[in-house]
This record gives C-alpha cells, sequence and structure tokens, in this order.
C-alpha cells in the first residue's frame, strides 16, 4: 500500500513538472463570472473568432491575455445561459471584465452545454462530435404525473425503454430500463459523472431484460437532480464496461438559498381500475442549498417519500379451481374432476374472487441525497455527494388454488391462497475527491463506493411439507453487491497547438463484491424427502431426513409430494450462498484535436484488466465539422461489457411459469455439474462494434438532429431456456444425471447463463425543438423519434453436446424479449406554452408495436401500436406556489388484449406481461402543488 501511494505522488510530481506552458502576450483580461448564487466555477471563457480559452477557478475568477483591439468575450456555463460583452482592449497592463450569468429557464434549447461525451470543456448539445439528449428534471417534473425516474424518461427520451414488471418477485420493484433497445446492463449510469453501481438483484423472471443486471434508478430522488445527459452512443472506451449502448449522466443539483418542494397525488382514474379508481400515488419532494464560504462552496440536501398502492388487471381466473378432491364428503372417490362452477354456484362466489394481482406492485420508501463543495484555495477544492434510499415493497405471486393439493395446506388456506414477497431494499452511495489544477493541467482524484442490498420475505403462504404445522410467513434470505470505484484524471486545453488540443488521460481501479444470503430453514426445505442409508435386519429399507433426499414419504390426495419450501419464492439454500469478489484495473488516454475552428477530431482507448476473465482493449474514434449552421457528425468504436458478478455466481431455485404451468426451475453457476454435463464454458465478456453518423442544424428558432447508428455485439451473454432431465428407463446417462441433479435442487428444470449469441442493431434518431414567442405567451415544441431493430445473426454458440438441443439453450422467447418485446418504434411529440401565470402541457407518445414472448408459435400475438396523450394545466398563485392538474393517457388507452390462452394463460394476464409498451394502469389523474422561495 505505502509503495502504491508513493507511485501515485511521484505520477503526480512528473506531471506537475512537465505538464506547464507559458504564454506571452500584453494586456490581461481579468474578471469574476458570477450568478444569483455566486462565483461560477468551470465557467468557459472565450475571445470570440480566437482560441483563446480559459475557465473560471474556485473563486469564479479566470484571466485572459490578448493584444490590444477590439474583441468579444463569450462565457458559457452548464445549465447557464450563454453571455456576451465587447470591449476595446488598449495598452494597457490590466482590463477589468466581470460577467452576471442567468440560469437556463423554460426556455433551455438543444444549444445547452453538456458534460456527458468530452473531457474537454462543456460543449453544446449541436456541436457535440455524439448525440446527447440533455432532459431538465424540474421542467419536466412540474408538467408530468409519472414521479419514478424510469417512468419520467419512459416517456420523454425515445430511445429510452422501461415499465414497471408484474409477477416478477423483486423485478417488480427494481424496472429494468433499456437504451437503444440494448439490455439495460449494456448502459452505464454515472452521477456527477462517477461511475453509479448497479443493483443486487438479477432478473430470471419472464420480463425484458430477463438475465440481466442494471441500475436502478428510481432509487435517486427526482428532487435531487438538476439534469439528466443522455449520450446516445457507444463510448466503453471512455467510460468502460457496460457502456455499449450508451451513458446516462446524473447531474445532482447545486442550487443554494433556495427552498423547492413538491406534494403529488393521483390514481388511475380509469375504466378498469378497480371501484375506479386505483394505484393511488403519493410523492413529496424537497430540496435546499446553502452557501458554505465565500468561494463558491455549498452543500445541497435533497428528500423524497414515495407510496404506491398495488393494482389489479386481472378480472377472472379461467382455470380449475376446485376439483373433487376439495369435497370429499360429496366424492368419497375422487379422479381430479373439475368442479370449479358447481362449487361456486353453491358457495355464492365467481371466478373473480380467485384472481391473482396482476398490474402494479405496492411500494413504499424514502431517500436523502446530498451534493456538496468546498474550495480550499483559488485553484483546490473538495467534494462529495451521494445518498440512501430505502423501499418496502410487495408484489404478490400467481395465486395458489385449492385444486392445487400439493402446494396448499386445506388447514390452513382452505379456500387457497395469494402469496406475498416483501422485497427490503437498501441503497446506499458516497463519493468523494479532490480536484485541482497544477502546471494548468486540472487534476480529479475521487473515490466512489455503492452499496445494494435487498431481503426477502413470504408472507401469506406455506410449506406444504411442514402440513399443519407451517408457518405463514418466511423469511427467505437475499442478496448483497458492493462497488468500490477509485479515479485519477488529469486534463489539459492545450490553446496555443492547432486550433486547440485536449488531453485527457487516467487511471481505475475498481472493487467489487457479490453476496446471496441463506433464508431461514422452513423457507427452502422440504420436510417429506428422505435418504436411505441401509436395511435393517428384516431387509426393510433405513431411510434418514434429507432435504435433498430423492425419496418422498409426504403425499397430498391425488398422489402428488407435498411441494418443499415457501410456495412462490423457495428460501434461498446453504448451497446457494456466495460472497465473491473482483476488481480490475484501467488506464485511458482520451484527446480531442481542433485542426480549425470548424474541424474536431476526438481519439481515445481504453485498457482494462479484470481479474477474473482478463483483460480488454478498446478504442473510439469521433469527428465533427461545422458548416455554418449545419454540424456533421460520425464515430465508431469498439467496447465490451464484463459479466457481472450475479451472472457468474448466482444459483437459486425459483418459480418459473412457463407456457401456463407453474414450476420450480433451479439456476446453476457455469462451474457447476449441470453446466459441464450441458458443454457450457465460463462467462467471458461481450464485445462489440459500432458506426454512428448524424447531422444537427441551428435555424434560430427551429434546432435539428438526426444519427443512425449500428451496433454488433459478439458473444452476447442470455439466460437459457429450462433445461429438464429424465429418470426413465430409456434415458442417456446424461439426462439421468442432470435429473438427480434438479432432484437435489429442489427444481424440475436447470437453466443458466451462456455467451450464446451475436445481435446486430440498428436504428435512427431524430430531434427537433422549436421555440419562440405565440401571442402574449411563449411557446416550445419538441418533436423526437426513435427507430431501431435488433436481430440475433448467426448460429447459436452451442457445444457438441447441446445438439439437437439449440431451441432451449436460446429459446423462442428469449429470442423475442432480445428483439421486439419493446417498442422497436417510439415518436414524442410535446408542446408547452406559458402565459402569465398560466402554463398549459400537452404531450402525444407514439408506443410502435411489440410481440408477446412465448415458446409455442400458435400462441404468437402482435400487439399493435397506440398514441398515449397527456394533458396538464399550471396556474402560479404567486411567484412561489403554483399547482398542476392533468392526466397522462388522457384517452384512457389500454394495450391489445392477449388472445384467449396463450399468452393469456389461465386468465391471468388480459393484456401481455412479456411483450410491454407502456403498461396497463390506464388514464392517470394528478395533481402537483409546489413550493419555491
Amino acid at each position: 500500500m505505502i509503495r502504491e501511494k508513493y507511485s501515485l505522488k511521484k505520477l503526480f510530481l512528473v506531471t506537475s513538472l512537465f505538464g506547464g506552458t507559458v504564454l506571452f502576450a500584453q494586456t490581461k483580461v481579468t474578471g469574476i463570472v458570477q450568478n444569483d448564487n455566486g462565483p461560477v466555477v468551470n465557467a468557459t471563457v472565450n475571445v470570440k473568432g480566437t482560441n483563446i480559452t480559459t475557465s473560471t477557478d474556485a473563486n469564479g475568477l479566470y484571466e485572459l491575455i490578448v493584444e490590444p483591439g477590439k474583441y468579444s468575450i463569450v462565457v458559457t456555463a452548464v445549465g447557464e445561459s450563454a453571455t456576451e460583452q465587447s470591449i476595446d482592449v488598449m495598452d494597457e497592463n490590466e482590463f477589468p471584465l466581470d460577467f452576471l450569468l442567468q440560469s437556463i429557464n423554460e426556455q433551455t434549447d438543444l444549444s445547452e452545454v453538456v458534460l456527458i461525451g468530452s473531457r474537454s470543456v462543456g460543449r453544446t448539445q449541436l456541436d457535440s462530435s455524439t448525440p446527447v439528449d440533455v432532459i431538465d428534471i424540474k421542467e419536466v417534473t412540474k408538467d408530468v404525473g409519472q414521479v419514478s425516474l424510469n417512468q419520467i424518461l419512459n416517456y420523454v427520451a425515445p430511445s429510452f425503454s422501461s415499465n414497471t414488471q408484474v409477477i416478477s418477485d423483486g423485478t417488480d420493484h427494481v424496472d429494468p430500463a433499456s437504451l437503444r433497445g440494448l439490455g439495460p446492463d449494456q448502459v452505464l449510469v454515472l452521477i456527477n459523472g462517477k461511475r453509479r453501481h448497479t443493483t443486487s438483484l438479477i432478473n430470471i423472471n419472464g420480463a425484458f431484460g430477463k438475465g440481466s443486471v442494471g441500475t436502478d434508478l428510481n432509487a435517486i430522488p427526482t428532487s435531487a437532480i438538476k439534469r439528466i445527459e443522455i449520450l446516445r452512443d457507444g463510448a466503453a472506451a471512455q467510460y468502460g464496461s457496460d457502456a455499449i449502448a450508451g451513458v446516462i449522466n446524473i447531474v445532482l443539483d447545486d442550487s443554494t438559498d433556495k427552498l423547492r418542494a413538491t406534494i403529488s397525488y393521483g390514481g388511475n382514474l380509469s375504466r378498469n381500475a378497480e371501484d375506479n379508481f386505483d394505484g393511488e400515488t403519493f410523492q413529496a419532494n424537497v430540496n435546499y442549498g446553502v452557501k458554505v464560504g465565500e468561494k463558491g462552496g455549498y452543500v445541497n440536501l435533497a428528500g423524497s417519500y414515495d407510496k404506491r398502492q398495488p393494482f389489479n388487471r386481472q378480472k377472472e381466473f379461467t382455470g380449475t379451481i376446485f376439483s373433487d378432491y376439495n369435497r370429499p364428503d360429496l366424492y368419497p372417490n375422487p379422479t381430479g374432476v373439475d368442479i370449479t362452477e358447481a362449487e361456486l354456484a353453491r358457495r355464492g362466489e365467481t371466478r373473480g374472487d380467485y384472481v391473482s394481482r396482476i398490474g402494479q406492485s405496492k411500494n413504499e420508501g424514502g431517500a436523502i441525497f446530498i451534493n456538496s463543495l468546498f474550495p480550499v484555495s483559488d485553484k483546490t477544492e473538495i467534494y462529495a455527494f451521494g445518498g440512501l434510499n430505502y423501499r418496502l415493497g410487495e408484489s404478490t405471486a400467481f395465486r395458489r388454488q385449492p385444486s392445487q393439493l400439493h402446494q396448499t395446506v386445506a388447514s390452513i388456506f382452505p379456500n387457497g391462497y395469494l402469496p406475498l414477497i416483501e422485497t427490503n431494499n437498501y441503497d446506499r452511495s458516497l463519493s468523494a475527491g479532490i480536484r485541482s489544477e497544477i502546471n494548468n493541467w486540472k487534476v480529479d482524484f475521487s473515490n466512489t463506493y455503492g452499496n445494494n442490498t435487498i431481503d426477502f420475505g413470504v408472507k401469506n403462504t406455506v410449506n406444504a411439507s411442514m402440513l399443519d404445522s407451517s408457518p405463514t410467513s418466511f423469511e427467505a434470505g437475499g442478496y448483497r453487491f458492493t462497488q468500490n470505484t477509485t479515479n485519477l484524471d488529469f486534463t489539459r486545453f492545450f490553446d496555443d497547438a492547432l486550433a486547440g488540443i485536449n488531453v485527457a488521460f487516467g487511471a481505475e481501479f475498481r472493487y467489487e463484491k457479490y453476496q446471496i444470503v441463506a433464508g431461514e430453514e422452513s423457507s427452502y426445505a422440504n420436510y417429506g424427502k428422505v435418504r436411505q442409508i441401509g436395511v435393517d435386519g428384516n431387509g426393510n429399507p433405513i431411510y434418514v431426513q434429507d432435504f435433498n433426499g430423492n425419496v418422498n414419504t409426504l403425499f397430498a390426495a391425488n398422489g402428488t409430494p407435498f411441494a418443499g419450501g415457501a410456495q412462490a419464492f423457495p428460501g434461498f439454500l446453504p448451497a446457494n450462498e456466495v460472497n465473491a469478489s473482483r476488481h480490475s484495473v484501467a488506464a485511458y488516454l482520451d484527446t480531442e484535436f481542433n485542426f480549425t475552428k470548424e474541424w474536431l477530431v476526438a481519439a481515445a482507448v481504453r485498457y482494462e484488466d479484470y481479474s477474473d476473465f482478463g483483460s480488454t482493449l478498446n478504442g473510439k474514434l469521433s469527428t465533427r465539422y461545422k458548416l455554418g449552421n449545419y454540424v456533421l457528425r460520425a464515430a465508431a468504436s469498439t467496447g465490451f461489457r464484463a459479466p457481472s458478478l450475479h451472472q457468474l455466481y448466482f444459483s437459486a431455485t425459483s418459480s418459473l411459469f412457463q407456457e401456463g404451468v407453474i414450476s420450480n426451475s433451479g439456476t446453476f453457476t457455469n462451474d457447476s455439474r449441470v453446466a459441464k454435463l450441458l458443454g457450457i464454458p465460463q462467462l467471458n465478456e461481450e464485445k462489440s462494434k459500432s458506426v454512428s453518423a448524424g447531422v444537427t442544424a441551428n435555424w434560430g428558432k427551429f434546432k435539428l438532429s438526426v444519427d443512425g447508428y449500428f451496433i454488433r455485439i459478439d458473444d452476447r451473454i442470455v439466460y437459457t431456456g429450462a433445461f429438464t432431465g429424465s429418470n426413465a428407463a430409456g434415458a442417456s446417462d446424461q439426462d439421468k444425471e442432470i435429473y438427480q441433479l434438479l432432484q437435489q435442487a429442489n427444481a424440475t428444470s436447470a437453466r443458466l447463463f451462456a455467451n450464446a449469441i451475436d445481435t446486430e442493431t440498428r436504428g435512427l434518431d431524430v430531434v427537433l425543438t422549436y421555440q419562440d414567442r405565440f401571442g402574449r405567451g411563449k411557446l416550445r415544441g419538441d418533436l423526437s423519434a426513435t427507430f431501431s431493430k435488433t436481430n440475433v445473426v448467426g448460429d447459436v454458440h452451442a457445444s457438441d453436446l447441446l445438439k439437437g438441443k439449440e431451441s432451449t439453450y436460446f429459446d423462442r422467447s428469449s429470442r423475442i424479449y432480445l428483439e421486439s418485446a419493446v417498442p422497436r418504434t417510439k415518436v414524442n411529440l410535446s408542446l408547452n406554452y406559458s402565459l402569465d401565470k398560466w402554463n398549459v402541457y400537452l404531450r402525444n407518445v407514439y408506443f410502435g408495436e411489440v410481440d408477446g414472448a412465448t415458446n409455442t408459435i400458435a400462441d404468437s400475438q402482435v400487439f399493435s401500436a397506440k398514441v398515449v396523450t397527456d394533458l396538464s394545466l399550471g396556474y402560479a398563485f404567486t411567484k412561489n406556489v403554483s399547482l398542476t392538474v392533468g392526466a397522462n393517457n388522457l384517452f384512457d388507452i389500454y394495450p391489445d388484449k392477449t388472445n384467449v390462452g396463450g399468452l393469456r394463460g389461465a386468465g391471468y394476464f388480459l393484456y401481455s406481461r412479456t411483450g410491454q409498451q407502456f403498461g396497463t394502469g390506464g388514464r392517470f389523474a394528478f395533481a402537483r402543488l409546489s413550493l419555491n422561495l
């Protein structure tokens, strides 16, 4: 450790000694750049029409050296309107010139300065060499009813897709999110430019993003966010693993001396809602910042409280609720005949009394975030940011009906039961660092820690193998994931070379740890299983209780062995417990060459080495050329995504709903015996190649960007279909051994992770914005669209041992999840008109068609495109108090209904669970009261 610290100090010293450059000129232009909150740090000060550029220090001070003459000085800063002043410099030693910047308001447009995608001074969106979306969260949240970050982005950013899942265990509370139609784990999330940790949850249920590990965006309160930058381009060479589809950078609020608070309430005022109004949502947000010292320091605190009620869209259960086994008084010799209709009539009940909860889970929690900056000298500052989030979620599984004799205990639940899965989700993060400038080199040393913990409880259920002694609630265990990232970054802009050259380089060390914690014994044990250890003197077998035994001793009335473990969510076995870690080291070089004021070329290269699978080298080349009001841009890059620790080490037994049948399926690691029997190798990284090209135009009131892209991903990691063994006399030795291993895992099928396929994604993104005065008010319009298509190419990467089982290795439903389960086309048209104290917001979002994921061709179904309309009306009672009322999905639009049978199952899914566009809540009416002091 001492040697490592010494090496860092030596590197710092060498860079300092040799990094300087000296400029000679006649007159200094000096001053301070401020806004309403005080000095502005890192504002860009440029002599218009020249390559003379500098930036403000921690006190907002700057210095330029020019020859006598007339100049225009332009100052830009993130989140502030650009300001320009003309000066006439005479032959003097110093010329004072101060600037006061105005914060960008609702007139924010596509020319806003962005930080993501470049380590040089901030560029505008239209001038960047790769496409970037900027979303002002304060402006968006005042007009729309969505309160969670995932849902806000789903309606605002066309290339972004996310929906609340249903009957997906923990995934009901951690929404998978997609960029450009790729997986949740192929987009990198940053906060203030620092890598955000992923969730500890791996999505293994029937939902988009199956088999992936994403970042829980909903753990970040919107009250803590200033804006969001979405880089829609491969950036692994710049930022590392996961950035295949792009990067989402969340910039935290840094305002001071302002109190912002909102209270939002809404619910589904819909024709399909229970009692015409359900799914109530309440959210309270607050943000306040204070100045620290006189040099631009601040501490900004944000908090939120959220409560979401569940709703159900299943109308009735169409399968067997009662069989003659449930009425031995009437059927003394039962055979399993369905007597549902007669029994319901006798009880005065309907099939609607035996439904599951298919729609939205229950959620309640809160978060607190901090963002702070502490200048310690003119050129040095310390910063820190992070937060805590806790959410208690309650989702449901499929209802266990009385006829499912082996999964019920009639003395406890005579009418069956609806299992409830409780999710305790804890999230914590802290990033701290120091920035300074030494010999014109900007240096940033930081450490970022993140941890996510999820513990599961199962309520209103039984362990059927415990019969009458079964409890009705269980602690099922959980997940832990920790990530710690240390970065050292150097940046310098050489304004005397060409028309300006920016050089950035640095190093990163990242440590990750993944854990699975076992549940209590009764949550996973099958008390009806035994193992034979010998025979007695009479030749009778001698058995001992063994949860992994292959002999069943407890049987329901219909002869089926009683199921073990907590029904709906069996607890994690001791054999599932894992405490795995790894580390990686990386080094990068990122350069930008301004050959002229019009022509920019950027190049980046990054080397990373992982302790568990080896090293990778990736590069990126991009260019931008200005032609008057137009900008041409293009980029090409290679990228990678390291397999997550979850994919490497996750193993468990879980309930699987497939083709209308509920069963226990085991997930096995790639170093397991099952993997060896199937010839599935160890996981390796996914590798990508991407190219993009586009054009931007600035026609004053109209601004346009159009970008096309192509992404090739090789060795993409998938979550396989369900392999089953066999104990039949004629079964192969391979299938017999798999069968025995499944019995030990209390499962009937096996699934694994594998580098199984290659994919290609093509797409086009279009963004057009217009703003102007209209009558006495102000009008802003935004039209944005994305068109994308992902296809599996080539053969499935299957071993010889998998010959004939390729359709299970990568099954049809998995292909649909990758190719067409989320809209390939999405178009957003929003209009915002403000007049005096009034504001009207109208938005139409076109969600393209999707396919329902199924392995049965006869059950295939395409769900047609829909347009969802949002409308809100805002009124400012005073400059400090305003009210917004409105409706999302004003016309109560629903997706197409599923066909009877097939994707609908036994009446479970009136609307598709697997092919999702915009949810099934229907019209959502809301009101929001805002306070700004």
